[in-house]
């Protein structure tokens, strides 16, 4: 699927479906929080959240005290949405976030990035050309030393997601694809109950950027 395929198929999802009618709402993303705190990053540091949609890590990364960060999503009406649900909660201290519609393929970074988080973004990447064209702003994104945290269904996760065919990893395979410029720190498998209770398999992979 192309940039205009990808972008159609998620502005039809969030514009038809609110953020609790989907199968990966979290309300309280405790994983991702807690890895990225895990990295001791400072709270001025640049974090980036990749597909982040309307999901609710960045109202957590602001109520933490980070002061610098970024949600990129193909779908301008989750970023909407997320940006009102934040500016409601939050008030002012919505304003240190930045919101970017692009797709991660074909975005070019402008500035480097200290935590680069994807929950569930680069697994839909089943064309080896848009997996390379992703990989290549992650290292273009990423600061050297910096830490990439992705989640992607584990193995014996779902083969599909919002009907669209997914690719499945554990850290060694997810890492092999990344290529020797990221080095694995941590692993850990999660398993996520969707808001209709059914269970699925992610693995989240922490990498450090070694250059």
């Amino acid at each position: 699927m192309g940039d205009a395929g990808r972008q159609a198929h998620w502005e039809n999802v969030y514009t038809t479906k609110s953020e609790n009618e989907v199968s990966w709402f979290q309300q309280r993303p405790a994983p991702s929080l807690d890895l990225i705190v895990q990295t001791g990053v400072a709270h001025r540091s640049a974090i980036i959240d990749i597909g982040g949609g309307a999901s609710r890590l960045v109202d957590g990364l602001v109520e933490q005290g980070f002061e610098d960060v970024t949600v990129l999503d193909l779908s301008a009406a989750a970023l909407a949405a997320a940006k009102r649900r934040l500016e409601s909660h939050l008030g002012a201290s919505a304003e240190r976030v930045s919101w970017i519609v692009a797709d991660a393929t074909s975005w070019e970074p402008v500035k480097p990035y200290d935590i680069w988080h994807d929950r569930a973004a680069f697994h839909f990447l089943t064309d080896a050309g848009d997996r390379v064209a992703y990989i290549a702003r992650l290292k273009r994104g990423l600061r050297i030393g910096g830490h990439a945290i992705i989640a992607t269904f584990a193995p014996d996760g779902p083969e599909k997601c919002s009907g669209l065919p997914v690719a499945r990893y554990d850290s060694e395979s997810l890492g092999r694809t990344l290529g020797a410029a990221f080095k694995l720190v941590h692993t850990q498998r999660h398993e996520h109950t969707t808001p209709w209770q059914s269970r699925q398999a992610f693995q989240f992979s922490v990498f450090r950027h070694e250059g």
